[in-house]
């Protein structure tokens, strides 16, 4: 089999995890957990991609602050090669606030990161790569929405294939189900990852021809093409935090398929953070 080369592209961002002890209440303390360091979900993914072996590459806008810096160089330790311009404001940071279960909110600023333009790509980047996954998030803004296509072409131009991550049912509601239908028609993205609210968001004719890889979470994964289902139980874990545990799933999918996913999402939940 030849060895994947993925290049991922959306945003670079400062995480700011916070897992709280006791519940938040107004006009006084609560104690918590905090870890701090690189995160978003092109990001996650090419952390996760480099972790299980395979060779992986960021592309994205980030800022010139030190939140950019600090992100940046994070994901590089990471094994994971960083491209893309530097551009004069501030990075973008999440916070992502964990409670005693694991489940958690999330309050996103993507700086920077969604003014990629196209003509901001080099095509060195994309060189040799195998395969390329994009954000849902770089899908529905401008001007990313174009870069987004236009390293679609570079891979394909190189043999590669593409895959995508819706990334938010809110994202998708806010942008218009059939405006990302079209969106997909044209991409041709094979496969399609989402959770199941996602999936219902955009409607069950998007992207009728792709692989739909469902992530459901601590009831595992299911599959479904060409009108066929199937599902896969998720691997036991003592749950910590479920920030990135999906972008930790679609590393382990495109590397080695659905059950290197659920054990690549298990390792990721058992711990505080996105990234390994």
């Amino acid at each position: 089999m030849a060895r994947l080369v993925l290049c991922t592209l959306g945003d670079l961002l400062l995480d700011v995890i916070v897992r709280l002890e006791q519940p938040l209440e107004r006009g006084t303390d609560a104690p918590a957990r905090t870890r701090t360091g690189a995160g978003g979900q092109a990001a996650n993914v090419a952390a996760w991609t480099a972790a299980l072996g395979a060779e992986a590459r960021f592309i994205g806008k980030r800022g010139d602050d030190p939140a950019a810096s600090l992100a940046a160089g994070e994901l590089a330790r990471r094994g994971v090669e960083v491209f893309g311009p530097v551009a004069l404001g501030r990075n973008g940071v999440v916070v992502s606030i964990v409670g005693p279960d694991g489940d958690r909110a999330m309050a996103s600023d993507r700086g920077v990161a969604p003014t990629l333009s196209a003509d901001e790509l080099e095509p060195a980047w994309f060189e040799g790569s195998s395969h390329l996954h994009l954000s849902g998030y770089s899908l529905m803004s401008s001007p990313i929405d174009e870069a987004a296509t236009r390293a679609a072409e570079l891979v394909r131009a190189g043999g590669g294939a593409v895959s995508i991550d819706l990334a938010s049912s809110r994202v998708i509601s806010d942008f218009g189900p059939e405006r990302l239908r079209l969106v997909l028609e044209e991409l041709g993205p094979d496969p399609v990852f989402a959770n199941e609210s996602e999936r219902e968001a955009v409607g069950p004719d998007a992207a009728p021809h792709a692989t739909w890889v469902l992530k459901r979470g601590p009831a595992g994964a299911a599959i479904e093409r060409d009108g066929e289902r199937s599902e896969f139980p998720a691997v036991a874990a003592e749950v910590v935090d479920t920030t990135g545990a999906g972008d930790a799933f679609a590393a382990g999918y495109l590397v080695g398929g659905v059950e290197l996913a659920l054990e690549t999402a298990a390792r990721c939940v058992s711990q505080l953070g996105a990234m390994p």
